[in-house]
């Protein structure tokens, strides 16, 4: 009996764990693809899945961080969706390539041209954006989802570092350190130890040539000595068959 009771509790308590920790893994998120270095360009896909059992998805707003604008943003053609970029003015421009840039994406919004994300099922939506601050380990976007029951969901609580995870947490973009490249000091790098190789690999070939060099001028002067004394040895044997004949007339 108490076997029993206990088996009924530990379910029971199973089933609530699976309750509460549905949502956290259900959320509209976003990752990158590959590194979303500080400084550079990145592609991210924002992954919004469908929580609801008799309602679609058909429509997500994701709105940019003001305190770090974009200057660039490009969404990827998304099958059966239609996406709006929206750009507001900046109160203080961007430099970008060398250009001052005076305003940034605000918004992009994905809406449904049919049933949209149906029960089940989750959907990604690509933007390739840059560039990213350098000033800030993470990126906030806020996201609105909608569905086809007027239903709206806003992702857009800031999850906080050592705290419970909010119950709506908004997408968080986490960036890596900045690559070497874009500061040029692992490209130099890179250039100086190439040079040195160049150097070093003509320095070899220089060593290689001027030995097979002087190994042809050794062998060049033991012929000439050979040759030299192949002739003196020819003529005295000249000499001596004169000789031979002379003694014998």
């Amino acid at each position: 009996m108490k076997a029993s009771r206990i088996a009924a509790t530990g379910a029971v308590a199973a089933s609530a764990v699976l309750v509460l920790s549905g949502p956290a893994f259900a959320h509209v998120s976003v990752q990158p693809e590959g590194a979303a270095a500080k400084g550079g360009y990145a592609t991210v896909n924002f992954k919004v899945p469908n929580e609801r059992d008799k309602a679609s998805t058909t429509k997500l707003e994701v709105n940019f961080p003001a305190d770090h604008p974009l200057a660039s943003v490009m969404p990827q053609a998304v099958d059966g969706w239609t996406v709006k970029v929206t750009k507001s003015k900046l109160e203080k421009p961007l430099e970008l390539h060398g250009e001052k840039i005076n305003e940034a994406v605000t918004k992009v919004t994905w809406t449904a041209d049919g049933k949209g994300i149906q029960p089940g099922y989750f959907q990604k939506f690509p933007l390739s954006i840059g560039a990213l601050p350098e000033n800030t380990d993470e990126l906030v976007f806020k996201a609105i989802q909608t569905y086809s029951n007027k239903e709206v969901v806003r992702w857009i609580e800031t999850p906080t570092k050592g705290e419970e995870e909010p119950e709506t947490p908004a997408p968080v973009l986490a960036l890596s350190a900045a690559e070497d490249d874009h500061h040029g000091s692992a490209s130099s790098a890179s250039d100086d130890s190439a040079e040195a190789d160049d150097a070093k690999a003509a320095a070899n070939t220089s060593t290689t040539e001027a030995a097979a060099s002087d190994s042809s001028d050794t062998t060049a002067r033991v012929l000439g000595i050979v040759g030299i004394v192949v002739g003196v040895a020819g003529v005295a044997f000249g000499v001596l068959a004169g000789r031979r004949r002379t003694d014998a007339a």
